[in-house]
């Protein structure tokens, strides 16, 4: 078990691989007919997590979910699906004026934005939210690595913190104090998910932990971007970005300190997100932070009970 990180002592015990899919143009010009079915199947066959959580959101709210869910996927996904940068260019153009577009009520005939323009009808959702996420992935396909922890600190502020603003205001729950605990629990999610694709993301000549770790461990990048594998050296900057990503989980968990950890009822839907990052940061201590264990890529079978138990107990 790591205690040490660099020269502080970090107690870890702080804190108690989908198949890929592509719809062709068929797929979606039939999405367009039914654009909440399009973006659920989409949710379901892409992200595991996001469809246990989507199950605990009030039956009117679910459709507007999957829209956003979709939309937060279908751009996170772009990095990796297109060969030129270019090509990931131009998809982004067509969803910054999607999005100008749906709140000009003139949605374009592709089901994610059908499903958006529903969600902006049904809730106050800001425009300005959208397009910081639509930014911040244009900014991914020209520096897809960080050098510093600020750097990806903020990304994953503008990526994944902003889309549990979206989903705050979809339920209607403008709180500053809500708000900061989802800014410190999307930097936690988007740092643990980048940790459990690390093999995935080396594959494709990716580092996802900040340079100014790996340098203070003495990690070669470049023989654990062409050889592959675990090291020491590697486990030890793994552990540091998750103590990092662990430190944002127990910050967004102090926010309900008053309340015995309880998260008002109707904000559990968005939090509960958090119980998936926590079973993840568990799961990457049980094997030593090598993040090449093959236990890593294995579904938790347990996931949707912990799920289930986070919600009625309102606590993450």
């Amino acid at each position: 078990m790591r205690g040490r990180v660099g020269t502080c002592v970090r107690p870890w015990q702080r804190y108690h691989a989908t198949t890929v899919r592509t719809f062709s143009a068929g797929a979606k010009d039939a999405g367009t007919s039914n654009p909440t079915e399009y973006c659920k199947e989409l949710v379901r066959n892409h992200d595991y997590e996001g469809y246990l959580v989507s199950q605990l959101y009030p039956r009117q709210y679910q459709s507007a979910f999957y829209a956003l869910r979709a939309f937060y996927i279908e751009l996170s996904m772009i990095k990796d699906t297109v060969s030129q940068t270019t090509l990931g260019q131009a998809r982004l153009v067509f969803w910054r004026d999607a999005v100008k577009d749906i709140f000009a009520n003139k949605p374009p005939r592709h089901p994610i934005a059908l499903g958006l323009y529903e969600a902006t009808q049904r809730s106050r959702l800001a425009q300005y939210h959208f397009q910081r996420i639509i930014e911040a992935r244009e900014q991914e396909l020209h520096a897809q690595s960080h050098l510093t922890v600020e750097s990806m600190t903020l990304h994953a502020e503008s990526t994944a913190s902003t889309f549990l603003y979206l989903l705050l205001s979809l339920l209607n729950l403008p709180s500053a104090t809500l708000s900061h605990a989802a800014s410190h629990l999307g930097v936690a999610q988007s740092f643990t998910t980048l940790l459990r694709a690390f093999p995935f993301h080396a594959s494709k000549g990716m580092m996802v932990i900040p340079a100014e770790i790996t340098a203070r461990h003495g990690v070669s990048q470049q023989e654990v971007l062409t050889k592959g594998g675990t090291s020491k050296a590697l486990e030890e900057a793994v552990f540091e970005f998750a103590t990092i990503a662990n430190d944002n989980l127990l910050t967004a968990r102090s926010v309900f300190r008053e309340t015995g950890g309880r998260v008002p009822e109707e904000a559990m839907p968005v939090f509960a997100l958090a119980i998936p990052v926590a079973s993840i940061l568990g799961r990457l201590e049980e094997v030593d932070f090598d993040v090449y264990d093959s236990r890593l890529q294995v579904r938790d079978w347990k996931l949707a009970f912990r799920v289930w138990r986070g919600y009625y107990k309102r606590t993450f």
